[in-house]
């Protein structure tokens, strides 16, 4: 079986567990998934199976959004409630307050990622690391916030939607909206409702349309399937095609990702992936 599903990971199981339910369930033999959920977060979760596992790389991955609900007052070292250390009380802040600080984040967003978080310290784990008691530092990063915006607020509860690049950590945001409030703050819920151009389910798994999630160009080489499809050598006209760019090539029985080298020579990225 070949196939990509948008699935819905519930809260409290980590990404590979919940992928270990599945792969029990419906019986699949090779699946992966792209994206990390932390056992914290609930929402979206893209899994591939089969050969499709090869296609994570040409998902639209750039946009990511998440809805969050920040609890003013509480402090954690995990910035979300499985670390609370201590919860002050502070007063109810109006509306229009909350939105001019959200607002401010729109644009790039200096932050440090937590330190129970899912990046890479000399090979480990943040997360493994502080669990440990090691003491480490991670180093400031980069993300983009496209879209932000006030959903509802019923304090201590702040519940926001926030549209942000790849790579991003909301948790850490969360952070630096409380201290914009002159707050400490933990996010008390976190779910993933969209990547790219795919949408969380409410519940359960559906299989994802390849034509509409691969979003790259398409380019019509139907005049050299055979060539194609036994992996040959072939040069193409490169007039209005641009090369080192990766190009969508479907054919009645596959499909293949290609990119043009110089003098419009074909360089596979993958070859006669299996259709559905």
């Amino acid at each position: 079986m070949n196939a990509i599903f948008a699935t819905n990971k519930p809260r409290g199981i980590s990404s590979n567990g919940f992928l270990t339910q599945l792969k029990r369930k419906m019986g699949w033999k090779k699946c992966g998934y792209c994206g990390t959920l932390d056992p914290f977060a609930s929402g979206l979760l893209i899994v591939g199976v089969g050969a499709y596992t090869r296609l994570f790389n040409y998902l639209d991955k750039k946009k990511k959004t998440y809805e969050a609900t920040l609890w003013l007052g509480c402090r954690s070292e995990t910035l979300d409630i499985e670390g609370v250390g201590e919860v002050e009380e502070i007063e109810e802040l109006s509306q229009e307050r909350i939105k001019e600080v959200l607002e401010s984040f729109v644009g790039e967003v200096e932050y440090i990622p937590p330190k129970y978080s899912a990046k890479h310290i000399n090979g480990k784990r943040a997360y493994a690391l502080a669990r440990e008691g090691i003491d480490f530092e991670l180093m400031p990063s980069k993300m983009q916030v496209y879209h932000i915006e006030l959903l509802h607020y019923l304090h201590p509860f702040l519940h926001f939607k926030v549209c942000v690049s790849e790579g991003a950590y909301i948790r850490s945001l969360g952070e630096l909206i409380a201290k914009k409030l002159n707050c400490n703050g933990s996010l008390s819920q976190l779910r993933r409702t969209q990547e790219g151009n795919v949408i969380a389910p409410k519940e359960g798994i559906y299989p994802l349309d390849l034509q509409e999630i691969l979003t790259l160009e398409k380019i019509e080489l139907n005049a050299f399937y055979q060539e194609i499809k036994e992996g040959k050598k072939i040069k193409i006209n490169l007039e209005g095609l641009k090369k080192h760019q990766p190009y969508l090539a479907i054919f009645e029985d596959f499909f293949s990702i290609i990119e043009f080298e110089e003098k419009g020579e074909i360089k596979y990225l993958l070859n006669r992936m299996p259709k559905c």
